[in-house]
Parts: structure tokens; sequence; C-alpha cells
């Protein structure tokens, strides 16, 4: 389990708070020969991010627009919040089968501008 804290925390030290990266969501699927190893299936860029105070969770959706969510837009909004806020857990909707998908792990693809949220199914 990921929290706000985690991803700023982690985004300053991996990319500097470079602000024209682009989130994404990573996939990672477990091997079907080796369930302890995971297998990188791909990624989608993330389209919008709402901090939730109801369900305490920053929740990121990926919904087809062409809208894209920056690390200077995400920062922008964070680096505002509250304390206790920033223990909220980190979720993403990939689609109508797969919602409140929990992020696994954080990466980066610096060729790209990428700034990656993994998720696995």
């Amino acid at each position: 389990m990921k929290f706000i804290i985690d991803l700023i925390e982690d985004i300053r030290e991996e990319i500097g708070n470079s602000g024209e990266y682009l989130l994404t969501a990573g996939l990672l699927k477990e091997d079907t020969t080796d369930k302890s190893k995971l297998i990188y299936s791909g990624e989608a860029l993330l389209n919008q991010v709402i901090v939730d105070d109801d369900t305490k969770q920053l929740k990121f959706t990926i919904d087809g627009s062409s809208k894209r969510v920056t690390i200077e837009e995400l920062l922008a909004s964070l680096l505002l919040l509250n304390m206790d806020s920033m223990m909220y857990e980190l979720k993403i909707d990939v689609n109508k089968e797969y919602k409140d998908m929990e992020i696994v792990g954080f990466g980066k693809s610096d060729e790209d501008k990428h700034y990656i949220l993994f998720i696995k199914i």
C-alpha cells in the first residue's frame, strides 16, 4: 500500500520534481509459470486525479480522454494538503472492471518523460 507522502518523496528523489513528466499507470501481471515473478504488460496515460476526503484516497483515473496529468499539476495540488491528508492511500480506476486498484510501486522513463504508478492484476 502506497500513500501520498510516499509518492511525493519518490517524485522528489527520482525525477527532482520535474514538472514536464506525465503520469502513467504501468500494468504488472503475475508470471503464469512462476507466481513470484511479475511481467510488465504496458502502460496507459492517466487522465484525472482527485483527492477524495470521504474515502481518504488520492484517486487516479484512466478515462480515454485527451487530458493528461503532469507532475507539475499533481504537485501543485498535493503540496497544499494538510499532514493528515498525506496518509491517504493511492488508488487507480483503470476501467469499469478494474476499480480501486492498489499502487504497488513507482518507476520512471526518462526517455519518454513518464512517471509510472505500477498496479498488479
